[in-house]
């Protein structure tokens, strides 16, 4: 294993903290803000907006820079804006924070995924990407859980403290052990960069990323108040609820670009079938204490099943000039995902049928992702031939 790729992944330990950390404080925060629940998911939307904003943005801006610069200077914005939101005074200035730093998200992803799929055979780049995404999945099961004992025990801020400290390690290791990149050839002009958004498969494919992964966030941004209301558990429990949600996210995250190895559109469907599934399972379980345990965890895994095979889908169908803004455009999409299914998740619950609703909602957000990706898969024969004579891999 690239140690290079093990610093991408510590890299993304400390950018998925702080996108999840919120999950566990909810209450917290609204308390201490005097606003809603509904308004502290909107933190979350707020983030997923700034990453939707700063992929294509940021990515198109840092063309022209070696890679590993590209990666400091968006680890440097990531601790910075974390530094922000702990000293916020205001929601609106948490929210403006929390906006800065979710600009680094997007593009760090994007150009960590082609990085990693740069440092392995080309039989292992999904299993590459995986890779670099259990930062991710680690994030889930030891930055959120702890991030919320301590916002907990020693007040919200002092996660967003914690969460700056892990800002600057991680940019001391990327510092360190990832290469220095030099460009091959020369840079493409920036019209057929940006040509690569006129392709309808990789159009589709961010289409399909944004719908099918909008149900995770309908149901996780409340993981809170589901626990807390419909099963009963106390906000210490919670905690140990998110650990294992992490688990489960971890053994997806792994599972799916396994699966990606072996055909990627294929894990597509299949991935995101599953997903649908278990989300529908949601209100049969959430009313005692096992099954929700059970129902958080198995989420898990099938929630992050479906990331390497999205984001490799979206490679794929981006190769050539304009595969950095393709791949951090499909971050943005994950994100994006995340922005729509926290808004509809709280109009469900304060001005639908509530809470108890929320798996069924998620279910059906999936299931349209999985339509556009049995859309996509039907226009795969038609697409020209690659160099060799053979179709398009799918």
């Amino acid at each position: 294993m690239p140690i290079a790729l093990l610093a991408l992944t510590v890299g993304a330990f400390g950018i998925g903290t702080t996108e999840f950390v919120l999950m566990g404080l909810l209450q917290q925060v609204a308390d201490d803000l005097h606003v809603s629940i509904a308004a502290v998911g909107l933190l979350i939307s707020g983030y997923a907006v700034g990453v939707a904003i700063g992929a294509p943005v940021l990515t198109l801006a840092s063309r022209r820079l070696p890679r590993k610069t590209v990666l400091l200077a968006l680890m440097a914005i990531f601790t910075l804006g974390n530094l922000a939101c702990a000293l916020a005074p205001s929601y609106g200035w948490l929210m403006a924070a929390r906006v800065v730093t979710a600009l680094a998200h997007g593009t760090f992803f994007g150009v960590g995924a082609v990085v990693a799929t740069g440092l392995v055979a080309p039989e292992r780049r999904a299993s590459a990407i995986a890779i670099m995404f259990t930062g991710l999945t680690a994030a889930t099961i030891l930055g959120v859980p702890a991030g919320a004992w301590l916002g907990l025990h020693h007040g919200w801020r002092a996660s967003f403290w914690a969460v700056t400290a892990i800002g600057v390690l991680a940019f001391a290791v990327l510092a360190v052990f990832v290469p220095r990149s030099r460009r091959e050839g020369v840079l493409p002009p920036l019209r057929d960069e940006l040509a690569v958004l006129a392709r309808p498969q990789v159009l589709l494919g961010l289409a399909m990323t944004v719908v099918g992964y909008a149900g995770v966030f309908a149901v996780f941004t409340y993981v809170q108040p589901l626990l807390n209301r419909l099963t009963g558990f106390s906000d210490g429990a919670v905690s140990a609820v998110l650990l294992l949600f992490g688990g489960g996210m971890a053994i997806g995250n792994l599972l799916g670009g396994r699966l990606a190895d072996r055909g990627v559109m294929r894990a597509v469907l299949w991935t995101l079938s599953v997903l649908a599934l278990v989300l529908a399972t949601m209100q049969f379980a959430i009313g005692s204490a096992v099954p929700a345990i059970v129902f958080f965890a198995v989420l898990g895994v099938a929630s992050f099943a479906t990331v390497a095979p999205l984001q490799m889908r979206v490679l794929e169908k981006a190769s050539g000039a304009g595969q950095n803004l393709a791949s951090s455009l499909n971050i943005a999409a994950f994100n994006l995902g995340n922005a729509i299914g926290a808004w509809v998740g709280g109009v469900t619950i304060e001005r639908g049928p509530g809470l108890a609703s929320l798996g069924w909602v998620a279910a059906a957000i999936t299931l349209v992702g999985l339509g556009i990706a049995l859309w996509s898969r039907s226009l795969d024969g038609r697409e020209p031939a690659t160099p060799d004579g053979m179709p398009a891999k799918a």
